[in-house]
């Protein structure tokens, strides 16, 4: 049975895109050190996502841009996320592959054709949702990073966009970004204060 596991990255952040990734486990490859992405260094979720996208049977890395989630709310553009990445699964030859079961993290699955069950700390509880988590960590700390040259002011490669101190007071002196989700409060505080 094709089990695809589910996770997302970036719901918690002030600017960017939130990130889903889907992925099928290949039982005969196992892969060593799969964990929460929180839980593991930058280093080692580097080196594991490498890994998961050589070993495992499919895998897709899907987003929900700024707009979308000012647009829709952060759970709703979360889901869609998890749904563009179910659906554009594929195989390491480039055939796209659907799932025949989806395992998601937390509490709210996406509405897809396929059966789907959320699991709460699922992250920690199963493989193919911690290689998930890990694939999408990764690729939104990619974007951060590629945003921090274009938007140096705001230290994006340092706080990754969570409302730190830094953030904050940098937001305070620069104001709000065309990448700062304009719907969450202290966003939305500093625009109708301006």
């Amino acid at each position: 049975m094709l089990i695809c596991g589910v996770d997302e990255a970036g719901r918690g952040p002030l600017a960017g895109a939130v990130y889903a990734a889907a992925v099928i486990l290949d039982p005969d490859r196992a892969i060593h050190g799969l964990a929460d992405s929180k839980t593991l260094s930058e280093k080692k979720r580097e080196r594991l996502a490498l890994d998961i996208r050589q070993h495992a049977l499919a895998w897709s890395v899907a987003s929900s841009s700024v707009e979308e989630i000012d647009r829709l709310n952060i759970l709703q553009a979360s889901l869609l996320a998890m749904k563009r990445a179910i659906e554009n699964l594929r195989a390491r030859d480039g055939e796209l592959l659907v799932p025949q079961q989806v395992l998601v993290d937390g509490l709210h699955c996406p509405k897809i054709g396929i059966p789907a069950r959320a699991i709460v700390k699922g992250d920690s509880r199963e493989a193919s949702i911690a290689a998930a988590s890990i694939l999408a960590k990764t690729a939104r700390d990619e974007e951060m990073y590629a945003l921090h040259a274009l938007y140096p002011q705001y230290d994006f490669a340092k706080h990754k966009g969570y409302p730190t101190k830094d953030h904050m007071a940098r937001l305070m002196q620069h104001g709000v970004s065309s990448i700062h989700r304009r719907s969450y409060a202290p966003v939305r505080k500093i625009l109708e204060s301006a």
